[in-house]
């Protein structure tokens, strides 16, 4: 069987060492994680970690059952087959002297995305996207050279109730 990625969508006890375990999990058994991110929800008590991996479906069937097992989990969704909301953000810093530097906000602005700092030789630009949106504005602006990005992985949500 082929390898997916599986968006996981995991809430649990917002404690100490529970995230150490969920990545324990993940560590001792070989699975990679491609992105993680992890915030209280609107439930001071609750976090949701929202994790990225490729897996087959056996493979991510057996990472639900783990999860599942750990005492402080709450709920384990794999959003991937479900109709959901992702979104990245990203902060790209991109060289920007002033021969390009019209065309560089021209593209920020196409793609709706903002400009946060300017410097004399750089720009620093706030994207908030799809994945596959935030890689063409990369691929976009990468000829102009970009000199630093930092990027949160994914968060997404069911679509819904």
């Amino acid at each position: 069987m082929s390898e997916k990625r599986h968006i996981l969508s995991i809430q649990v006890d917002n404690e100490p060492g529970v995230l150490s375990r969920i990545v324990g999990l993940f560590s001792g058994r070989g699975y990679n994680i491609e992105s993680l991110n992890v915030a209280a929800t609107n439930e001071p008590e609750i976090s949701r970690i929202t994790m990225v991996t490729t897996a087959d479906p056996g493979i991510m069937e057996q990472i639900k059952k783990q999860l599942h097992k750990l005492i402080n989990v709450v709920t384990v969704h794999d959003l991937t087959e479900s109709d959901y909301v992702q979104r990245e953000l990203a902060l790209i810093k991109v060289h920007a002297k002033a021969d390009n530097r019209g065309e560089l906000i021209n593209i920020v602005d196409i793609f709706r995305y903002k400009i946060v700092d300017v410097g004399p030789e750089h720009v620093t630009i706030q994207a908030t996207a799809t994945e596959d949106k935030l890689r063409a504005f990369i691929e976009l602006v990468t000829p102009m050279g970009i000199k630093e990005i930092v990027r949160t992985g994914s968060i997404a949500l069911y679509r819904g109730n």
